[in-house]
């Protein structure tokens, strides 16, 4: 039963993060054309930083309830991050005969979403460390 209270926290989340997506895919991919997804990959990076950040922080620091926890983490990432597109664009460069893009696309998405998972984590913890003083 205690799970049916969290669902307003992600639900609210999920369409901030949904929103935040839109409008980023929007700016990105009307300057840079549809020849390559960048603003899918930028929001995968950017969403895998963001994630490891917060849930490394938020586990470390408890700086905020669980239920905000989830509105952000589960919620504002979860709508954010667009992992489901990124299969889709990435099929649809197969489809086409673009192996080398697609490959090029899967490639720096999954190293690059890795890289910033790490990158975010460490962030925390460097974040953290300098709130204690030490």
């Amino acid at each position: 039963m205690k799970t049916l209270f969290n669902i307003p926290y992600v639900a609210l989340g999920a369409a901030i993060g949904g929103v935040l997506r839109y409008v980023i895919t929007v700016y990105v991919q009307g300057r840079t054309g549809p020849g390559f997804p960048i603003a899918t990959l930028l929001i995968n990076v950017t969403g895998s930083v963001l994630l490891g950040f917060l849930s490394a922080y938020f586990a470390e620091t408890r700086i905020v309830s669980p239920q905000v926890g989830l509105l952000f983490t589960t919620g504002v990432c979860g709508g954010y991050t667009t992992f489901s597109t990124f299969t889709y664009e990435t099929f649809g460069l197969l489809r086409t005969g673009e192996w080398p893009r697609a490959a090029l696309y899967l490639i720096l998405s999954v190293s690059l979403a890795l890289a910033g998972a790490l990158g975010g984590v460490a962030a925390a913890r460097s974040a953290i460390h300098l709130q204690r003083g030490a």
